[in-house]
């Protein structure tokens, strides 16, 4: 028996090893998804698992679409979505998910961030220039390095060469909004200190995402992260705080940690920007009606004269007669606990 990770962050199961393959083979897990087997203590790829290679091979990659773009005059209403069905950051999930995302593109994730940390590193040596080329470029090379974790995070294949899609997919917005941010902040940072730092969580954390993912223009962007940020800032804060920790934490391990814990910070804020902005699961993805358990009827009335109470037999072809015989219902769960659905998983979880 195992138990799945959804792309809702629920889990699902227990469930027999077929029900997973039967997953498999409709699109719903894949390579990434998170397992337990029944009596393990970690969580695991199901790549991981000898028993699910065969599927796996047969299921061939799986790629989980990029949301669609939305314009300018939609950033408004996304933003008005986003604050009305609320969102939660938690930091401790975040950091999980992203050393997972780390182990499993290791070479790729390590790679990709020394080499756009060599580069802004280098551009700081060029002579006259080299300042004003860190302010043109840092949301053009950061952003793309975020967009790599962001596509592995989501299950989408990617190279190292995805660090300079922004150059590609939205050059003159990216500078712009790497400019502007850059003189804004450090004015608030010069003036009173505090504005500056309130304008380095509300931007620097999701803005370059924002434009590169959702192809928005760069003020649309900066607003729509500065907007939905500040309703939960302080968890957004502290997030922003303990990935420049991590961050820098490696510096003491003779300076090349910075490597490996660099992008266990950047990934969780990759893991935040997903859980927030991220799109919810279409009708499509949601989980099969047939594996859900049914609403309750009513119990029957007792007849008047005192008689037996008549039994309701299903109807053929409702949901209760149509779930296999080998899916077992929990009974509901009392109103102050939190049950664990046990219909699939809504998408491949990466």
């Amino acid at each position: 028996m195992y138990k799945i990770i959804g792309a809702d962050q629920k889990e699902y199961g227990p469930v027999p090893a077929d029900q997973v393959r039967k997953w498999m083979a409709e699109g719903r897990a894949n390579a990434q998804t998170k397992a337990r087997a029944e009596g393990g203590d970690d969580w695991k790829s199901l790549s991981d698992f000898t028993e699910f290679a065969e599927s796996l091979a047969a299921q061939g990659p799986a790629v989980r679409p990029s949301p669609p773009k939305i314009g300018a005059l939609d950033a408004e209403k996304f933003a008005a979505e986003i604050m009305a069905r609320d969102y939660r950051v938690d930091i401790g999930d975040c950091f999980s998910r992203s050393w997972n995302l780390v182990k499993d593109n290791f070479w790729l994730l390590i790679g990709a961030t020394a080499l756009i940390s060599v580069i802004s590193l280098g551009m700081q040596f060029i002579p006259v220039l080299g300042h004003a080329a860190g302010v043109l470029f840092a949301f053009l090379l950061w952003g793309g390095l975020d967009l790599l974790f962001l596509k592995r995070l989501r299950g989408q294949p990617a190279e190292v060469g995805d660090v300079f899609a922004g150059f590609g997919l939205a050059f003159g917005q990216l500078m712009l909004g790497s400019v502007v941010a850059h003189v804004l902040t450090g004015i608030g940072l010069l003036l009173c200190i505090l504005p500056g730092i309130y304008l380095l969580v509300a931007w620097w954390m999701f803005a370059p995402l924002l434009i590169i993912d959702k192809g928005l223009e760069f003020w649309p962007a900066m607003e729509l992260s500065r907007k939905v940020v500040n309703k939960h800032w302080w968890p957004c804060f502290g997030l922003f705080v303990l990935s420049l920790f991590v961050g820098c934490a490696g510096v003491l391990a003779f300076v090349v940690g910075v490597f490996v814990t660099l992008p266990i910070a950047l990934g969780a804020t990759v893991c935040a920007y997903q859980d927030i902005f991220g799109t919810r699961p279409t009708t499509s993805e949601l989980p099969s009606p047939a594996l859900t358990p049914p609403v309750p009827s009513p119990a029957p009335t007792a007849p008047a004269n005192g008689g037996p109470t008549p039994t309701t037999q299903p109807e053929a072809g409702s949901t209760l007669s149509s779930l296999s015989p080998d899916i077992e219902l929990s009974p509901a769960p009392p109103p102050e606990t939190n049950p664990t659905p046990e219909a699939p998983p809504p998408t491949a979880q990466s």
